[in-house]
């Protein structure tokens, strides 16, 4: 006795199945994209240290470490006034 049903060779009755999880698959397969806009990119570059402010600033730790750096006490305790009041 010869049995040949409807499941032949090459016939697959899950392949719309397949076919759904492949397609689920290349979708969480995407990468997340960053893009800065030229705005941002311009606000960023005011971030960076100018030279002259940075020499200034070294100018001033040179002073504090070597001892000739004075702080005026009443120009300071002014300051400190005006910005709490």
């Amino acid at each position: 006795m010869k049995i040949q049903g409807p499941n032949q060779s090459g016939f697959n009755p899950y392949t719309k199945q397949l076919k759904q999880q492949a397609d689920l698959q290349q979708a969480s397969q995407r990468q997340d994209k960053l893009e800065i806009s030229s705005e941002a990119k311009r606000l960023q570059e005011g971030d960076k240290i100018q030279a002259s402010r940075q020499s200034y600033v070294e100018q001033i730790k040179a002073a504090v470490q070597n001892g000739d750096y004075k702080v005026d006490a009443e120009k300071t305790a002014k300051k400190m006034m005006d910005f709490w009041s």
